[in-house]
């Protein structure tokens, strides 16, 4: 799908607004000492992927909560029921502030708050310096030009680093995408699914890194258009051909992307359920909803999605549906000019963001 596209080319436009945010501070928001608790395992994720968080930080960005004062995002999170936090990690990303970070150190960084709060988390890794979705999966400029088998073993390094820095630190990630939306494949041209086989072979060099290093992670294979039965099953069916290993189906849902009339949620809930209960069914693989979003300005719709998408998530066989993760929430489209968040203008959460609760 190309909701990215749009992310990239919004982003842009956000520069000179956070610019001239960073520049007026408002009021130093009100500290919270997080409170670890145990977070069983078997416990549905209400995830959220909030990889913007520290440019949003750094650009003086002031979260508020329901009542209107200052607090820590992660605090307005939990209280709004999210017990899981998924962050993008990029190999080598530039320091533009709003499609840059993202780098090892920031993503140990955020894995030990999001640990701190007694959140699970999911580490989604792109194998790109930037935005890798359907629309591009652009190689990292460090591993160009290297033969195939250095560039399974570029992979494989790269992936076991963060790992081992994340386990350095404590984290243990519950679970790890090996790519983001990758229907294309991933790594391109080697990891294209023009040639299976070698797509097949840099899965398993990830997913090998991550069981090295953590063997109870679980590893994520993440296609977009989770509505799409059709297009899932062509491409795992491909995938358990060519024996890629993985332990999770993750999904993407974005009504809003469909088509060009924004089409509601309505029109596609219940072909995203029944390709969820066909995963399960046909690949005997677990399930979840990695990315999800609405509108910020349809609050009521986006709400009614978001208790609809957990609802069908719940509801797949056998207690096979993990999760849902909205992606960047906190987002607010007067930072990001992202039009998916669930923020308002007046910095507080929508209503949309109940839904987890």
């Amino acid at each position: 799908m190309s909701h990215h596209i749009q992310k990239s080319f919004v982003l842009i436009v956000s520069l000179a607004l956070i610019s001239f945010t960073s520049s007026c501070k408002a009021e130093t928001p009100q500290v919270n000492t997080p409170v670890v608790t145990t977070t069983d395992t078997t416990t549905f994720a209400k995830g959220a992927d909030i990889s913007w968080l520290p440019q949003m930080e750094a650009s003086g960005y002031v979260f508020y909560n329901d009542n209107g004062v200052a607090e820590d995002c992660f605090k307005i999170l939990k209280d709004h029921g999210i017990n899981s936090i998924r962050l993008r990690t990029w190999v080598n990303p530039s320091q533009d502030k709003a499609s840059g970070h993202c780098s090892k150190d920031e993503t140990v960084a955020m894995a030990v708050r999001a640990k701190q709060w007694g959140m699970r988390v999911m580490i989604d890794f792109h194998y790109s310096d930037t935005w890798a979705d359907p629309s591009k999966q652009v190689k990292p400029k460090a591993w160009v030009g290297l033969t195939f088998d250095q560039l399974q073993q570029a992979l494989y390094d790269y992936t076991f680093d963060v790992m081992t820095a994340l386990k350095t630190a404590g984290v243990t990630p519950a679970w790890v995408q090996v790519g983001n939306e990758i229907p294309g494949g991933m790594v391109l041209p080697e990891g294209s699914t023009n040639n299976w086989p070698q797509l097949a072979k840099l899965i398993n060099k990830g997913y090998d890194a991550i069981k090295a290093v953590s063997p109870t992670s679980k590893v994520i294979l993440h296609v977009d258009q989770g509505n799409n039965n059709a297009r899932f099953r062509w491409w795992f069916d491909a995938a358990t051909t060519n024996g890629a290993k993985y332990d999770i189906i993750g999904l993407s849902y974005y009504p809003y992307w469909l088509s060009d009339t924004h089409p509601d949620y309505t029109l596609s809930i219940n072909d995203l359920a029944a390709n969820m209960q066909d995963m399960v069914t046909r690949y005997r693989k677990q399930v979840m909803v990695v990315e999800v979003g609405g509108e910020d300005v349809k609050v009521q719709n986006t709400y009614d999605m978001l208790v609809a998408v957990i609802q069908k998530t719940k509801a797949v066989r056998d207690s096979k549906g993990l999760g849902v993760f909205y992606w960047e929430p906190e987002g607010a489209s007067s930072w990001s000019h992202y039009a998916l968040s669930c923020w308002g203008s007046d910095g507080k959460p929508t209503t949309a963001l109940d839904a987890f609760k």
